[in-house]
């Protein structure tokens, strides 16, 4: 009987190496837990684009949006452990969800396996063109000359941009009162009719406002500073020491998914990602290319999980 088992378990060996070779030998599904459009829908179409191509067999997109990113990841992590569904996903449903919600029908670290990391996308700290104030130190000082008379704007309460900023007040000490918006879109309205006086938010969305005169950019909040805009200071350098924030995207598949299908997936990553139209195409998202291992990508989604769960709890962030 033994031996018949280790016979058996032999030949399915024999047989699953020629199936991982030849992996993918048909389409295969990226899971993007956001309706079609949102940024990283665009990234999933364009990097699944990159993958038909290099591995000859459909890379196609399953939008799945709606709480919060939570239906497309529970979807993700029920598929099969096969190498035909991924999970493109970013900061928020991998890092921040675990912080925010006191029960999810996820776990980003157990229920799944890091393949790389995409992008990572850094945000910038903007006022209206007339704030009192020309640098990120004269800012925190008039902020703290005026506690509790002013307010800051944000696509919604536990987005990345919300609590980008509450990170900020916690590390400089700030008392300034957060106007959640149905969307970065509104909340940038907001800022220029005055209504808030500041907002994180990404390049892309901010320029077109800068460009016209009518907001000013501090900082960016990521330590690496802004490919796109180099002459911007970081936070860290700027006044506010050690801080690092940003928003990104990661690719991941179901826990289980076989190593050598995860690892052909990684190397396919790595040769889309280094081609120069393709950093174009996402630098136009304000979106810098993030190359990784599957094991630096999972060290870095854990990091994340730890920052963004600090932050909520330092801020006691509530949902509303």
């Amino acid at each position: 009987m033994k031996r018949a088992l280790a016979a058996l378990l032999c030949m399915g060996a024999v047989l699953s190496a020629p199936a991982q070779a030849d992996y993918p030998d048909r389409g295969v599904k990226i899971i993007v837990p956001f309706p079609a459009g949102q940024t990283t829908d665009v990234l999933a179409r364009t990097i699944g684009q990159q993958l038909t191509e290099s591995m000859g067999q459909a890379f196609f997109v399953d939008n799945r949006g709606g709480a919060g990113g939570i239906i497309g990841m529970e979807g993700a992590k029920r598929s099969e452990a096969d190498g035909y569904t991924l999970l493109m996903a970013s900061s928020g449903p991998l890092a921040i969800n675990p912080g925010l919600y006191k029960k999810l029908p996820y776990d980003t670290q157990k229920d799944f396996t890091a393949v790389s990391m995409v992008v990572v996308v850094p945000q910038f700290l903007v006022t209206r063109a007339d704030f009192p104030a020309n640098n990120l130190k004269e800012l925190i000082d008039y902020v703290k000359k005026h506690p509790g008379q002013l307010n800051y704007g944000s696509g919604g309460t536990g987005l990345t941009n919300h609590l980008t900023m509450e990170m900020f007040k916690h590390q400089a000490g700030l008392n300034i009162t957060h106007v959640p918006y149905r969307g970065a879109a509104a909340a940038l309205t907001g800022l220029m009719s005055g209504d808030v006086a500041m907002m994180f938010e990404s390049g892309p969305a901010i320029m077109p406002h800068v460009q016209k005169g009518a907001l000013k950019v501090f900082a960016v909040g990521s330590r690496n500073g802004s490919k796109a805009l180099p002459d911007i200071p970081t936070m860290d350098r700027a006044g506010v020491p050690g801080f690092d924030a940003q928003t990104w995207a990661a690719l991941l598949v179901p826990k289980g998914t076989p190593a050598p299908m995860v690892a052909k997936l990684n190397q396919a990553m790595q040769v889309a990602l280094q081609k120069p139209a393709i950093q174009q195409q996402l630098g136009a998202l304000g979106a810098e290319v993030m190359l990784s291992t599957p094991e630096q990508t999972n060290q870095y989604i854990s990091a994340e999980i730890v920052r963004w769960g600090d932050t909520i709890k330092n801020a006691n962030v509530q949902l509303e």
